[in-house]
């Protein structure tokens, strides 16, 4: 299935956030930052990359709810975001 780009704005824009977060953490490791610190930024990271995963399949759904999408489109969708859930 093909998404509009532009239906997925929001998404992109937490997933470039979510890359700056990453390059944080990675420059955390190597000044030795207390492990914390770490832990707080790498569960901030994970959960931006949940929420995005999120909209992503949500976006996908309503494409599908309003074009009619397949049953393997709906089914492939389903199975998307349970591996998130």
């Amino acid at each position: 299935m093909q998404l509009d780009p532009n239906d997925l704005k929001a998404a992109r824009n937490r997933l470039v956030r979510v890359q700056g977060q990453i390059g944080g953490i990675v420059k955390m490791l190597d000044e030795g930052r207390d492990c914390t610190e770490l832990l707080n930024q790498l569960s901030a990271a994970s959960t931006a990359l949940t929420r995005a995963g999120f909209i992503i399949i949500s976006t996908g759904m309503q494409h599908c709810n309003n074009n009619n999408g397949s049953v393997a489109e709906r089914e492939a969708l389903e199975k998307a975001f349970m591996s998130l859930a």
